[in-house]
């Protein structure tokens, strides 16, 4: 497969992957499947949504280079080396982007979600009840490997398997966008030196004869 043909398949590929990052970043903006814990700004949101990793990281930051890579496998202005160059730089922002979606998302799961939960047995508070510690919980302690935790958060109503379904399809997909990213770097690096197999495609010249 020429360089051309293989950017046009990453910038298709990512297509599904940007959807399902900004999707499940905005509907982690809605706990229990209510707008309610919108507002205040979102004082009761889990943070990690407010950090917009699927919208912005894993979405609009990946969103442009794939629009550009699907562009570098056509002919046209982008079709060239000089597409195929900058398509490096996009496929590293992209890559970046898909980074930043990783680290969010792996801290959401890891701290778990913002929720109503009784304190100490006393009273009832919001507050993240599974981040027990400076450095988050440890892999024993963790809530993911113990569903018999999850009952602690009572609001919003099954708040702790609506975030670990949402970030863990965040964390899939910025993963997958990450891989994809990279293989731009190298495909966009070897298109530039070698070309994007455009010239072999193009039909030869017509000769003219007087």
């Amino acid at each position: 497969m020429c360089t051309g043909a293989c950017s046009k398949v990453v910038g298709v590929a990512l297509w599904p992957f940007i959807l399902v990052s900004i999707v499940s970043n905005i509907l982690l903006a809605f706990p229990d499947w209510k707008p309610d814990y919108v507002h205040e700004f979102g004082k009761r949101l889990t943070p990690e949504v407010l950090y917009l990793g699927g919208l912005v990281g894993g979405g609009l930051m990946v969103l442009i280079p794939a629009v550009h890579f699907h562009a570098a496998g056509s002919r046209g202005c982008c079709g060239n080396r000089c597409g195929m160059f900058l398509s490096v730089i996009l496929a590293a922002v992209g890559a970046l982007g898909a980074s930043y979606s990783v680290v969010v998302s792996m801290l959401g799961l890891v701290h778990g979600p913002l929720c109503q939960y009784m304190f100490n047995g006393t009273h009832l508070e919001w507050g993240r009840p599974f981040q027990n510690s400076r450095d988050g919980p440890s892999l024993e302690e963790s809530y993911l490997l113990d569903r018999s935790q999850w009952g602690r958060c009572l609001l919003p109503e099954g708040v702790v398997e609506f975030n670990v379904v949402l970030f863990s399809l965040l964390l899939g997909a910025a993963l997958a966008e990450l891989g994809l990213c990279l293989i731009q770097v190298f495909n966009g690096l070897f298109g530039c030196c070698c070309g994007t197999c455009r010239d072999e495609e193009e039909p030869p010249a017509l000769k003219t004869y007087h």
